[in-house]
């Protein structure tokens, strides 16, 4: 089985992300690019525009294929 786009950890990644943004990409192994998430998603939603990096993360988990 794939551990490319579709598959079930990158489903999972996704769902994970879905609740906290960057939660998926640490769960594939992605720490620096969780923690951006994270922290701008964070600072972003102080005005109301966390969702545009909340939704980038949904779609980065989900399409990632290791190298």
């Amino acid at each position: 089985m794939s551990a490319g786009q579709g598959s079930a950890g990158n489903v999972i990644a996704a769902l994970a992300s879905f609740f906290i943004p960057g939660l998926g990409q640490l769960l594939q192994g992605r720490v620096v690019i969780a923690a951006v998430q994270f922290v701008l998603a964070a600072v972003l939603w102080l005005i109301l525009l966390g969702w545009v990096i909340h939704l980038w993360s949904i779609i980065d988990a989900a399409m990632f294929e290791p190298p």
